[in-house]
């Protein structure tokens, strides 16, 4: 991790949003660094990151920290904190492809309710890869609009070892085997696959940790294991 722009994307998988992040002038560094750190191996993101801006930037700070300059300390820093943040957005999207400005702009469509209120609160429990995971399921129902088949597509990479079963007699209904423990966490990321992928005509049932029973299936028919259907 050598790059401002590689730090920040750190940051955000690490929980942290850009702004928590604050740019200082290194009082020492590498002429072959852009970033320094402490310890060069640290996989923690520390808030408060000391750079050499000249690694990349000469042209632009050249005259921002000259040792002879003693006034106004606290602009400049503010100064560079700033313009530091812009360029590497900037690095960012030069950096990013097609689908990429697809998924962030599908992610602010849900900040902005066009999903509606629920979807909104719900994405917040979904780690960074699983928001863009969704996004992109949502660009592909627009795609294809095959709904189930991403609703179980969807489940799957949320949750490794559920299983997922179409009954199609009567009313459609699918019955989803979770195999984890029921938590609210886990109720919002359904709440929401539900809400964006469950086609209108199928009835959804959701099963936790026991499975119902299944007919000649022995793991499902073992005694005070199994859910009632």
């Amino acid at each position: 991790m050598n790059y401002i722009w590689d730090l920040l994307i750190r940051a955000e998988e690490q929980g942290l949003s850009k702004e928590d992040i604050y740019f200082n002038f290194a009082k020492t560094y590498s002429p072959y660094m852009e970033l320094s750190p402490q310890l060069l191996n640290a996989q923690h993101i520390e808030q408060y990151v000391e750079v050499n801006p000249y690694y990349r930037y000469f042209e632009i700070f050249k005259g921002l920290f000259h040792p002879d300059h003693e006034a106004d300390l606290e602009i400049r820093e503010y100064l560079l904190d700033v313009v530091l943040h812009f360029l590497a957005e900037i690095d960012r999207m030069q950096g990013m492809n097609k689908r990429e400005f697809y998924i962030r702009f599908m992610l602010k469509e849900i900040e902005a309710d066009v999903f509606g209120k629920q979807v909104k609160e719900n994405i917040s429990v979904f780690t960074k890869k699983e928001q863009e995971m969704i996004a992109l399921q949502i660009l592909r129902l627009y795609q294809t609009g095959d709904a189930l088949y991403l609703l179980k597509d969807t489940m799957k990479r949320l949750f490794k070892n559920c299983f997922i079963y179409v009954k199609s007699e009567e009313q459609p209904e699918l019955l989803i085997y979770i195999g984890q423990k029921k938590t609210e966490m886990n109720e919002r990321k359904i709440h929401l696959v539900q809400d964006i992928f469950l086609p209108v005509n199928f009835h959804m049932e959701v099963y936790w940790q026991i499975h119902f029973g299944i007919m000649d299936v022995e793991e499902t028919m073992k005694l005070d294991q199994i859910a009632l259907y």
